[in-house]
């Protein structure tokens, strides 16, 4: 087919085919950045926060509304759930870009999984219904430590940011100044939930329901005496430089005596750990150097029947220590 053509004309319809190939894989590129590039991913992410909030009114509903599936059957089934848009907000809380058919989808995989991998393994039914249960609550307790290490982040710098908003009032700014100061100018996760409010306030919510609204998507008890202290403040006047700085002071001094506890509280911490471990680790370490002494425990009906109420036991202590050397200040 080439054979015809002149050296020049061949060279043209390669660079005709290299630009035209060049082309598409920018547009491709540019299609795809459109959708799931950068920008697109933290306008998404910022969207999905503000849907956290509770704001129903018909001014915030459109762009609050979030998907709980990307499967339109699966988004019919979920919100005819009671608790799906709890567990989507407990999801965003964590700061993951998980969905909720997601979540419950993992549970649901990892249960079967391990309960057919066990049951494989020709072992007793009540053993795979076992595993299958521990595997199923995996991505929950993932999202608890995820949601707290979160929520423990936003807490510590709290005090950092009521003083940047004290700062900016006694330099003269309005506090919607300093609200939008904190978005800007301090690390995450404090500072998308801040510059959330600062967004809702530009796009026409009031700033009280704006506050509100952090309220709810952050459930910290002195963020939460935060915006009360700014509302009591707005509607009966006082001092709100003086009432952030005190509050800045209360939420430090409660830090370091909960630091003070945990170092005194740290050898009851110790203990549960080793109590709770040291059962376990020994009947490993006893299954694997002596297993004909430890075959009738997992063989024998009466072995088996004595582990059983021994894991009911063990679970009862574990929460019972943990309640005791669990102190909140």
């Amino acid at each position: 087919m080439f054979d015809n053509l002149g050296g020049d004309t061949l060279i043209t319809v390669a660079v005709l085919v290299f630009v035209t190939a060049l082309l598409m894989i920018e547009g491709v590129y540019l299609l795809w950045r459109s959708y799931k590039g950068p920008d697109a991913r933290k306008i998404e992410k910022r969207l999905q926060a503000m849907s956290a909030a509770v704001d129903r009114t018909p001014q915030a509903h459109l762009a609050k509304e979030r998907m709980l599936s990307d499967v339109p059957w699966m988004q019919r089934q979920l919100l005819a759930l009671p608790r799906a848009h709890r567990l989507d907000r407990f999801i965003l809380q964590a700061g993951l870009d998980w969905t909720v058919s997601s979540f419950l989808l993992a549970c649901g995989a990892l249960g079967v999984f391990a309960f057919c991998a066990v049951w494989l393994a020709h072992q007793p039914v009540w053993l795979a219904l076992l595993a299958g249960a521990v595997a199923a609550v995996l991505p929950v307790l993932y999202l608890q430590h995820q949601r707290s290490r979160r929520l423990e982040r936003l807490e510590k710098q709290l005090p950092d940011a009521l003083d940047l908003v004290t700062r900016a009032l006694r330099a003269g700014h309005s506090f919607a100044s300093g609200v939008q100061m904190i978005g800007e100018e301090m690390p995450d996760p404090i500072a998308t939930e801040f510059r959330l409010v600062a967004d809702e306030v530009n796009f026409g919510v009031s700033l009280q329901q704006a506050l509100t609204n952090l309220s709810e998507r952050v459930p910290l008890t002195d963020l939460r005496y935060f915006v009360v202290s700014v509302l009591i403040q707005r509607d009966s006047g006082g001092n709100l430089t003086e009432v952030l700085g005190n509050l800045s002071q209360l939420i430090r001094a409660r830090f370091k005596l909960l630091a003070r506890v945990r170092v005194l509280s740290s050898e009851g911490r110790l203990s549960a750990w080793i109590l709770g471990i040291m059962p376990f680790a020994l009947a490993a370490l006893m299954n694997i150097f002596n297993p004909e002494f430890m075959s009738p425990l997992w063989t024998d009906p009466i072995g088996q029947t004595v582990l059983r109420y021994m894991l009911v036991l063990m679970l009862v202590g574990i929460v019972l220590l943990r309640k005791i050397v669990k102190i909140h200040v």
